[in-house]
């Protein structure tokens, strides 16, 4: 069941400043579309101020600027869209964990496991695994050999742990992610591929995110590295031997080869596909959809798209994108041509 707080209970614990009844009771955060008695919501922008007038919400969060644009009760704050995570977060607190390893999870007795840790059932833990103070495993997390992780970190069900890999502080993995998989080494000889050895490891600093079926691979020499806060969405690819600098936020779908080495604060759009061995500056913006295939030095937005068309539009373009470089030689003849002309002049 749901516990109700008063706007001056959720100002005093978050901040804000608040316009109207203080007692206003608030059991939930929604959408404004969906919103009902006992619900808070928010906006960042006054271009909503339509569905906020309909809204059915107790009370909003938004801009000083915005205030005028409704009679609710609200909290007035700097940035309403980050305060609406920590209210989220205060309205709907972590499930609390029975301490302690569960009679079906099995444990190599060299592992080192606080008692305020909890191992939830079926749950396999391997050799000199070592676990800070209140780390939670899931169901059906396996852990292998010489894995660290560290303080309050949450792995979620189903999560794989590969051996030697280092896991920080605070840090979330959602199900049926797997840290430290072989990277994709091969060499070939005679028509044939040899794997080569990963030998590497997985280095993941503190208050990382990684999503549900996210994969991020072991080095082959060196160690492929999570920096700290880095944000990872469901089902992205990361290639042996990365780095992924502190603060990125990276959405889903996102393949990143082996080598690549990407900056700190970058945001990168879903379905974006950057290549092998390649360097990313830091604070670079990736649209989804695009594949990166040089180096980027320069902080900016980058972009590597060509706009939906009609199925029939498309084949006329791309029957046009294959005579660019016949286009281009006559472009230069006619060029030639003028400047001879001009000259004759």
């Amino acid at each position: 069941m749901s516990k109700n707080y008063s706007l001056s209970d959720i100002a005093k614990a978050l901040g804000g400043r608040i316009v109207g009844d203080e007692a206003t009771s608030i059991s939930r955060v929604s959408s404004l579309l969906n919103a009902q008695s006992g619900d808070i919501c928010f906006i960042n922008d006054a271009k909503y101020q339509k569905s906020l007038v309909s809204s059915l919400a107790s009370a909003v969060v938004l801009r000083e600027k915005d205030s005028a644009l409704t009679t609710l009760p609200r909290i007035i704050v700097e940035n309403p869209y980050a305060y609406f995570a920590k209210l989220s977060a205060f309205l709907n607190p972590p499930a609390i964990h029975q301490l302690g390893v569960a009679s079906s999870a099995v444990v190599d007795s060299t592992a080192s496991i606080p008692a305020s840790c909890s191992i939830a059932p079926l749950a396999v833990i391997g050799a000199n695994v070592v676990l800070g103070e209140h780390v939670i495993i899931g169901s059906g997390c396996v852990i292998e050999n010489d894995v660290s992780i560290a303080d309050n970190t949450c792995l979620e069900p189903h999560v794989t742990i590969k051996h030697h890999c280092n896991i920080g502080r605070n840090c979330h993995i959602f199900s049926g992610a797997i840290i430290g998989s072989d990277g994709f080494g091969y060499a070939e000889e005679a028509g044939k591929w040899l794997k080569i050895p990963q030998v590497g490891r997985v280095f993941i600093h503190d208050n990382v995110d990684i999503g549900a079926n996210t994969t991020v691979d072991r080095g082959a020499l060196d160690d492929t590295i999570i920096e700290e806060g880095v944000k990872l969405d469901n089902l992205i690819q990361i290639g042996h031997n990365c780095v992924i600098g502190a603060h990125t936020v990276i959405a889903g779908c996102t393949g990143i080869a082996g080598s690549a080495k990407i900056g700190k604060h970058c945001k990168i759009g879903g379905a974006a596909m950057i290549l092998g061995h390649l360097e990313i500056a830091d604070h670079v913006t990736i649209s989804p959809g695009s594949m990166i295939t040089r180096s980027l030095s320069v902080s900016d937005t980058y972009t590597a798209l060509m706009p939906f068309q009609t199925h029939k539009a498309w084949l006329n373009t791309a029957a046009k994108i294959r005579h660019l470089d016949e286009l281009s030689d006559k472009i230069k003849q006619l060029e030639k041509e003028v400047a001879l002309l001009k000259s004759n002049k």
